[in-house]
Protein backbone atom coordinates (compact mmCIF):
# COMPACT_ATOMS: atom_id res chain seq x y z
CA UNK A 1 0.00 0.00 0.00
CA UNK A 2 1.12 3.41 -0.93
CA UNK A 3 0.42 7.02 0.88
CA UNK A 4 -3.11 7.39 -0.75
CA UNK A 5 -4.65 3.58 -0.56
CA UNK A 6 -6.81 3.40 2.49
CA UNK A 7 -6.34 1.41 5.52
CA UNK A 8 -8.30 -1.95 5.46
CA UNK A 9 -9.15 -1.51 9.13
CA UNK A 10 -8.33 0.67 11.71
CA UNK A 11 -4.51 -0.77 12.91
CA UNK A 12 -4.28 -1.90 16.31
CA UNK A 13 -0.85 -3.26 16.41
CA UNK A 14 1.66 -1.72 14.24
CA UNK A 15 5.07 -1.83 13.65
CA UNK A 16 7.41 1.25 12.14
CA UNK A 17 10.51 -0.12 10.19
CA UNK A 18 13.66 1.85 8.55
CA UNK A 19 16.65 3.23 8.32
CA UNK A 20 18.08 4.78 11.60
CA UNK A 21 17.24 8.12 11.21
CA UNK A 22 14.51 7.56 9.14
CA UNK A 23 11.65 8.65 11.89
CA UNK A 24 10.36 5.07 13.56
CA UNK A 25 10.20 6.38 16.41
CA UNK A 26 8.35 9.83 15.34
CA UNK A 27 6.04 8.03 13.31
CA UNK A 28 5.15 5.10 15.63
CA UNK A 29 4.64 7.72 18.32
CA UNK A 30 2.14 9.88 16.56
CA UNK A 31 0.37 6.43 15.16
CA UNK A 32 0.02 5.82 18.95
CA UNK A 33 -1.21 8.97 19.48
CA UNK A 34 -4.21 9.50 16.65
CA UNK A 35 -5.07 5.91 17.12
CA UNK A 36 -5.03 5.85 20.83
CA UNK A 37 -2.38 2.95 21.23
CA UNK A 38 0.08 2.14 23.73
CA UNK A 39 3.70 3.20 23.02
CA UNK A 40 7.16 2.24 23.82
CA UNK A 41 10.12 2.84 22.37
CA UNK A 42 12.32 0.23 21.54
CA UNK A 43 15.73 1.77 22.07
CA UNK A 44 14.40 2.21 25.61
CA UNK A 45 13.66 -1.15 26.73
CA UNK A 46 17.26 -2.62 25.02
CA UNK A 47 19.67 -0.32 26.05
CA UNK A 48 20.70 -0.13 29.94
CA UNK A 49 23.32 2.16 31.26
CA UNK A 50 26.41 3.08 29.41
CA UNK A 51 24.68 1.65 26.26
CA UNK A 52 24.99 -1.71 27.60
CA UNK A 53 22.01 -4.32 26.37
CA UNK A 54 19.60 -4.99 29.06
CA UNK A 55 19.39 -8.67 30.09
CA UNK A 56 15.58 -8.15 30.34
CA UNK A 57 14.78 -6.91 27.10
CA UNK A 58 13.07 -9.60 25.31
CA UNK A 59 10.93 -10.22 28.47
CA UNK A 60 9.62 -6.65 28.65
CA UNK A 61 8.84 -6.86 25.20
CA UNK A 62 6.97 -9.66 25.45
CA UNK A 63 4.86 -7.80 28.36
CA UNK A 64 4.27 -5.27 25.68
CA UNK A 65 3.26 -7.42 23.25
CA UNK A 66 0.43 -8.62 25.17
CA UNK A 67 -1.42 -4.82 25.38
CA UNK A 68 -4.03 -5.24 23.17
CA UNK A 69 -3.30 -2.11 21.35
CA UNK A 70 0.15 -0.35 20.86
CA UNK A 71 2.70 0.78 18.17
CA UNK A 72 6.22 0.51 18.09
CA UNK A 73 9.09 0.16 16.04
CA UNK A 74 10.49 -3.15 14.45
CA UNK A 75 14.00 -3.65 14.82
CA UNK A 76 16.40 -5.72 17.34
CA UNK A 77 16.86 -8.95 15.40
CA UNK A 78 16.44 -11.07 18.74
CA UNK A 79 12.99 -9.76 18.74
CA UNK A 80 11.70 -8.81 15.15
CA UNK A 81 10.26 -12.34 14.83
CA UNK A 82 7.99 -12.36 17.59
CA UNK A 83 7.05 -8.25 16.83
CA UNK A 84 5.97 -9.08 13.63
CA UNK A 85 4.09 -12.18 14.53
CA UNK A 86 1.72 -10.25 16.80
CA UNK A 87 2.00 -7.05 14.44
CA UNK A 88 -1.38 -6.05 12.27
CA UNK A 89 0.28 -3.24 10.27
CA UNK A 90 4.14 -2.23 9.57
CA UNK A 91 4.61 0.71 8.12
CA UNK A 92 7.95 1.03 5.97
CA UNK A 93 9.52 4.51 6.03
CA UNK A 94 11.99 3.73 2.40
CA UNK A 95 13.08 7.22 2.55
CA UNK A 96 16.29 7.82 -0.01
CA UNK A 97 19.81 6.94 1.40
CA UNK A 98 20.71 10.43 1.19
CA UNK A 99 18.11 11.60 3.43
CA UNK A 100 18.58 9.53 6.21
CA UNK A 101 22.19 10.29 6.05
CA UNK A 102 21.38 13.94 6.60
CA UNK A 103 18.97 12.89 9.16
CA UNK A 104 20.62 10.94 11.58
CA UNK A 105 24.02 13.15 11.29
CA UNK A 106 22.01 16.32 12.43
CA UNK A 107 19.99 14.10 14.88
CA UNK A 108 23.54 12.52 16.47
CA UNK A 109 25.06 16.32 15.94
CA UNK A 110 22.21 17.79 18.04
CA UNK A 111 22.32 15.35 20.71
CA UNK A 112 25.84 15.48 21.41
CA UNK A 113 26.13 18.78 21.77
CA UNK A 114 23.53 19.62 23.95
CA UNK A 115 24.34 16.73 25.71
CA UNK A 116 20.57 15.13 25.69
CA UNK A 117 19.82 12.09 27.59
CA UNK A 118 18.61 9.73 25.96
CA UNK A 119 17.49 5.97 27.75
CA UNK A 120 18.41 5.23 30.89
CA UNK A 121 21.35 8.18 31.34
CA UNK A 122 22.87 7.26 28.01
CA UNK A 123 24.40 10.23 26.17
CA UNK A 124 25.50 10.17 22.07
CA UNK A 125 29.53 9.50 22.62
CA UNK A 126 31.98 12.10 21.41
CA UNK A 127 31.50 12.98 17.32
CA UNK A 128 35.21 11.94 16.87
CA UNK A 129 33.91 8.14 17.43
CA UNK A 130 32.30 8.12 14.01
CA UNK A 131 36.13 7.55 12.75
CA UNK A 132 37.14 4.96 15.84
CA UNK A 133 33.72 2.73 16.23
CA UNK A 134 32.38 0.39 13.53
CA UNK A 135 29.64 0.21 15.06
CA UNK A 136 29.16 4.33 15.20
CA UNK A 137 25.00 5.04 14.38
CA UNK A 138 26.64 7.04 11.54
CA UNK A 139 27.98 4.21 10.08
CA UNK A 140 25.69 1.73 10.92
CA UNK A 141 22.37 3.84 9.37
CA UNK A 142 24.92 3.67 6.04
CA UNK A 143 25.50 0.03 6.11
CA UNK A 144 21.45 -0.87 7.04
CA UNK A 145 20.08 1.03 4.56
CA UNK A 146 19.73 -1.53 2.23
CA UNK A 147 19.13 -4.47 4.26
CA UNK A 148 16.00 -2.84 5.86
CA UNK A 149 14.39 -2.97 2.44
CA UNK A 150 15.57 -6.93 2.40
CA UNK A 151 14.01 -7.71 5.66
CA UNK A 152 10.15 -5.76 3.72
CA UNK A 153 10.56 -7.85 0.78
CA UNK A 154 10.60 -11.07 3.11
CA UNK A 155 8.23 -10.31 5.22
CA UNK A 156 6.21 -9.52 1.91
CA UNK A 157 6.58 -13.04 0.79
CA UNK A 158 6.95 -14.64 3.71
CA UNK A 159 3.83 -16.40 6.01
CA UNK A 160 2.65 -13.20 7.87
CA UNK A 161 1.99 -11.73 4.19
CA UNK A 162 -2.01 -13.11 3.99
CA UNK A 163 -2.34 -11.36 7.54
CA UNK A 164 -0.08 -8.32 7.72
CA UNK A 165 -1.16 -4.77 5.96
CA UNK A 166 2.34 -3.18 4.82
CA UNK A 167 2.40 1.05 4.16
CA UNK A 168 5.72 2.09 2.08
CA UNK A 169 6.10 5.32 2.24
CA UNK A 170 8.71 7.16 0.06
CA UNK A 171 10.03 10.65 1.50
CA UNK A 172 8.55 12.94 3.93
CA UNK A 173 5.88 14.02 1.92
CA UNK A 174 4.21 10.80 1.23
CA UNK A 175 4.46 10.44 5.50
CA UNK A 176 2.61 13.33 5.60
CA UNK A 177 -0.05 12.32 3.54
CA UNK A 178 -0.79 8.98 5.37
CA UNK A 179 -0.73 10.61 8.35
CA UNK A 180 -3.52 13.55 7.05
CA UNK A 181 -5.33 11.07 5.23
CA UNK A 182 -5.33 7.06 5.43
CA UNK A 183 -4.15 7.44 8.82
CA UNK A 184 -6.69 10.09 10.18
CA UNK A 185 -9.47 8.25 8.23
CA UNK A 186 -9.14 5.16 10.10
CA UNK A 187 -8.86 6.61 13.22
CA UNK A 188 -12.03 7.94 12.43
CA UNK A 189 -13.39 4.60 11.78
CA UNK A 190 -11.86 3.49 14.89
CA UNK A 191 -13.60 6.17 16.99
CA UNK A 192 -16.94 5.26 15.40
CA UNK A 193 -16.96 1.61 15.78
CA UNK A 194 -16.50 2.16 19.25
CA UNK A 195 -19.38 4.84 19.53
Amino acid sequence: MGPRDELPHPPRRVLVTGTSGSGKSTLARHVAGCLGLSYVEMDSLFHGPQWTPRAEFEADVRRFLERPAWATEWQYRAVRPLLLSHADTLVWLDHPKHVVMRRVAVRTTMRRVRRAELWNGNVEPPLRTVFTDPEHLLRWAWKSHRRTGERVRAVLGGEHAHRLVVVRLRGQREVDQWRRGPLRRAAERGEESVR
